[in-house]
């Protein structure tokens, strides 16, 4: 699939919900900035620009290529850090480092979605990769081809509530050496015969590209750490994309922001923020999209 380039020839990244981020973050000049996942800077850009270029501007991501579009993208000092976002907030923190505002964007960028190469989509043959890090060894292939069925079917289940778990593990057993995705894909569509309005190979590659990246197991050792990253009276928005994360996302702050004298937080959403009917019809890939923020007191 042809990816749409902006002028800096970067793949075109449209930022889900920036509106309702711009609204929660309420970015003002000086304001320090921590954006875990600021992948192509849609989000970034339109919060630097209000923080006025602030030089305490940090801004992580653990794909190359994005950190790469960055570099040509930020020049006013900005700090940028190659890595996933669990390594950069424990990091961060070991330096002592605290910030007025902080971004997770938890989904996964259009460019990574887009280009059948990473491994991530079946609509084209491309590779059994997955991994948004290139630099991490653990890939799609490795899972799909050496992992026993019982923990291919406990993934599929886990990750994605697959209800057939156990018969698209004992095919993809079967149908190894399995090597693009089109084949993997083809093999979990035996599973499912006859019509389906969504592609019968969805849920197994949502559950291996979770556990490729440990999505889910670095967002909750994540979450405590973006607590103490930030500064008394600073906001953290979360997006993420699929329930399992807002799960996650959502049973910590109601945690933190308990009813009891030592909460540490204040909820600014009692409910996800999700797509208005415009946005989705400009972006589609906001639909699954849910915001939760919160302010530290």
């Amino acid at each position: 699939m042809h990816q749409n380039k902006n002028q800096n020839n970067a793949p075109l990244h449209v930022p889900v919900l920036l509106q309702e981020v711009l609204q929660n973050l309420a970015p003002a000049p000086g304001n320090s900035y921590l954006d875990l996942t600021a992948g192509y800077g849609g989000h970034a850009s339109a919060v630097v620009s209000r923080t006025r270029n602030n030089v305490r501007t940090t801004l992580v991501d653990r794909d190359e290529n994005a950190i790469s579009v960055l570099k040509g993208q930020f020049k006013s000092g900005e700090r940028l850090i190659h890595a996933d976002f669990l390594m950069a907030s424990i990091e961060l923190s070991a330096e002592g480092q605290t910030y007025d505002l902080i971004l997770a964007d938890l989904g996964v960028s259009s460019p990574h979605l887009n280009d059948a190469r990473r491994g991530f989509m079946f609509s084209e043959s491309g590779p059994l990769d997955m991994r948004m890090d290139q630099q991490q060894t653990l890939s799609a292939s490795d899972i799909v081809n050496h992992w026993d069925e019982a923990k291919i079917a406990d993934i599929l289940k886990r990750y994605s509530e697959e209800p057939k778990a156990k018969h698209i593990a004992n095919l993809i057993v079967g149908a190894r050496p399995i090597t693009t995705t089109a084949q993997l894909a083809d093999t979990v569509k035996k599973a499912w015969p006859g019509y389906s309005r969504a592609h019968p190979a969805t849920r197994t590659f949502q559950a291996l590209r979770i556990a490729v990246n440990d999505e889910l197991g670095q967002l909750e050792r994540a979450l405590p750490v973006w607590l103490d990253l930030l500064a008394p009276g600073g906001r953290l928005a979360v997006i993420s994309f699929h329930s399992l994360e807002d799960r996650i996302v959502k049973q910590f702050l109601a945690q933190a922001a308990g009813d009891r004298y030592d909460a540490e937080l204040q909820l600014l959403t009692k409910r996800p923020v999700v797509a208005g009917p415009t946005e989705l019809v400009n972006n589609p890939r906001a639909r699954s999209a849910k915001l939760r923020a919160a302010v530290k007191k």
